[in-house]
């Protein structure tokens, strides 16, 4: 009981976030990408988060420091005590526990120092990613909104799951370079019992309406799918999935592999949240919107709660957190791209 009431104190935390994504999505990219210019004689320094302090501590002081803890280095040569080199976050950060108190007062955005992509910085600090690279952003208008994610912080503790846009991005930094090849294996493997594959018995009380639904609303999407990659889908009543033509397969499996490590990271964002790779693709190709999509995720849910009613604190907040990760990953997806 106890970690539910948790589970959901942290989902309804994310209605503040919608209207952040909200913002992010009415905004013009060209309004994102107006430049912000550091201080020319800033410092070159960092900021990261890792299990380890990096100050040269024993391991058994290194285990008593876990998870609360922001690690700040001072520099071998400063001119200042006051300076900083780095600032070392716990891995804490990456699973959605509140990280220390707010230490940075400014966030701007500058030119990454190869001038490969653009940089969010912290005061002066460069932000990185957990393995401790350069959080590289490929345009301006990520970097901006990257940085908007950490400027709304609040002064006492610093929020992860509020910061959606940084967790994709490192992902796509990080993970997807490394495991491109499992994501896309497990992305096919799930493939066969796809959620638009899945249709309600007709014959089901319990399931009354729900056929004709899933006929209105899929079908459109399936006819799509058929047309886009030129297989017709099969649906299917079990919920262990069915066989699906192998040219179509085929032909999602090469979708997935001339994907960019963006694109990849929002495609298995969408299609873990939505239990649909289809979806995800729909999404991707410019077929679906987010709110279509949330419908159709959402299609026998609505139906439920259209016969019995919204359980407030339940559905309302399982609905706030779907369009948080849906809404947050196709913004990503957007301000990846050049114009």
């Amino acid at each position: 009981m106890a970690a539910e009431i948790v589970r959901r104190s942290l989902k309804a935390s994310n209605f503040s976030l919608l209207r952040t994504l909200t913002t992010f999505q009415t905004r013009s990219f060209s309004n994102l990408a107006e430049s912000v210019q550091p201080e020319s004689d800033a410092p070159s320094s960092s900021f990261t988060f890792s299990e380890n302090s990096g100050d040269g501590d024993s391991n058994s002081q290194r285990k008593s420091a876990i998870d609360d803890n922001i690690f700040i280095k001072g520099p071998k040569k400063a001119s200042s005590s006051k300076e900083a080199e780095s600032v070392t976050m716990p891995m804490s950060f990456m699973t959605g526990s509140i990280v220390g108190k707010r230490f940075y007062q400014k966030v701007t955005t500058r030119e990454a120092e190869d001038g490969n992509g653009w940089s969010v910085m912290l005061d002066y600090r460069t932000l990185k990613t957990p393995s401790k690279r350069p959080l590289k952003c490929p345009t301006l208008a990520l970097a901006k909104a990257i940085a908007a994610e950490w400027e709304y912080q609040e002064v006492d503790g610093i929020r992860p799951f509020t910061m959606p846009l940084m967790k994709l991005s490192c992902t796509a930094l990080e993970r997807v370079p490394l495991t491109r090849h499992k994501i896309i294996e497990y992305l096919m493997k799930k493939f066969p019992q796809d959620l638009v594959f899945c249709r309600a018995p007709g014959d089901n009380d319990l399931t009354s309406g729900v056929l004709e639904r899933q006929v209105e609303k899929i079908d459109p999407l399936l006819k799509w799918v058929e047309s886009e990659f030129g297989f017709k889908p099969t649906v299917h009543t079990s919920f262990f999935g069915g066989k699906q033509d192998d040219g179509l397969v085929s032909a999602i499996g090469s979708v997935l592999k001339k994907t960019d490590d963006c694109e990849l990271a929002t495609i298995d964002a969408i299609a873990s949240a939505a239990h649909s790779l289809v979806i995800a693709l729909g999404i991707f190709r410019g077929r679906l919107g987010i709110e279509e999509a949330i419908e159709l995720i959402r299609l026998e849910e609505d139906l439920q709660v259209d016969n019995w009613g919204l359980v407030e604190g339940g559905h309302d907040v399982d609905i706030a957190d779907l369009r948080v990760q849906i809404a947050s990953a196709v913004v990503f997806l957007g301000l990846t791209r050049r114009v």
